[in-house]
This record gives structure tokens, sequence and C-alpha cells, in this order.
């Protein structure tokens, strides 16, 4: 394989994460396809691939701890500011007695783990898009905040 090819693969294996905003887990599937199909061919298309995929696995692991912290905190809000005796009048629902001075500690909690998820998409983003342009460059990109889960 020659030094383009390459290059313009493990490129595509970065840039084929993208894929996540048009076609749901395309961020796994296409750069595994991409990989697994030059891995054996290419020391340079195997690195990228692990990096890639490592870093969306990562993301998806601190999603997964950012979403079970702000869930039950939306819920525990909800549920303690919603008293039992919600009435339905005219088909409309009544909430009486909504209060959320007596849990403000839960809510800045839950609106600051919805901002560092949203911090953290951006990040994927632009970080998907350097890692990219490094690789199409021929330099090996370690992203930052990446477990490695595949060596």
């Amino acid at each position: 394989m020659e030094a383009t090819t390459e290059k313009n693969i493990a490129t595509f294996t970065h840039l084929s994460a993208l894929t996540q905003y048009f076609i749901p887990f395309g961020n796994y599937i296409f750069p595994i396809i991409l990989w697994t199909s030059k891995k054996d061919k290419s020391e340079f298309v195997d690195y990228s691939g692990k990096q890639i995929l490592n870093f969306q696995l990562s993301v998806l692991l601190y999603t997964i701890a950012l979403a079970l912290i702000a869930i039950p905190i939306l819920i525990i809000t909800i549920f303690n500011n919603v008293s039992m005796n919600a009435m339905l009048h005219e088909e409309s629902f009544v909430i009486n007695h909504l209060n959320f001075e007596n849990n403000i500690a839960l809510i800045t909690l839950g609106l600051t783990t919805v901002f560092v998820f949203i911090c953290l998409k951006i990040a994927e983003f632009f970080l998907i898009i350097y890692a990219s342009i490094k690789t199409s460059n021929g330099e090996k990109y370690k992203y930052p905040i990446t477990i490695p889960f595949i060596k």
C-alpha cells in the first residue's frame, strides 16, 4: 500500500466517526469497517483505527456517566416538587406547590452535567476534525481523555 493511500484511509477512518450525526451508531460501525479492512496491511491505519475507536468508546463511557448523574437528579427534582394532590381540572393538569428552592444544589449539579455533556460533544467534533488533519499529514494523533480499550 502507498503512503498516500494509508494516510487517506486513516483520515477517512477518523472522519467516519462524524457519521454519528446522520446514522445512529455510525461513529462505531464505519470506523470498525475501515479499520478491520486495512489494519493488517498498514501499521498507520491500525494505529488510527484503534485511536478513533478508543476515543469513541471513551466518549460513550463519559456520556453514560453524565446521564447517570443528570437523569436521577431530574427525576428527583420533579417528583419532589409535584404534590400528590395535583388534580385534573377541565383538561389541564394543575401542579400545586412547585418549588425549586429546596433542590437548588441538585438542580445546579444537573445543569452542570448537561453543560459538561455539551462541551464534551463540541470537543469531540473538533477533535475528530483535528485528528483527521494531523492524520492526513502523516502524523500519528492520540486523542486526549481517551481510555485505551483496544491496544
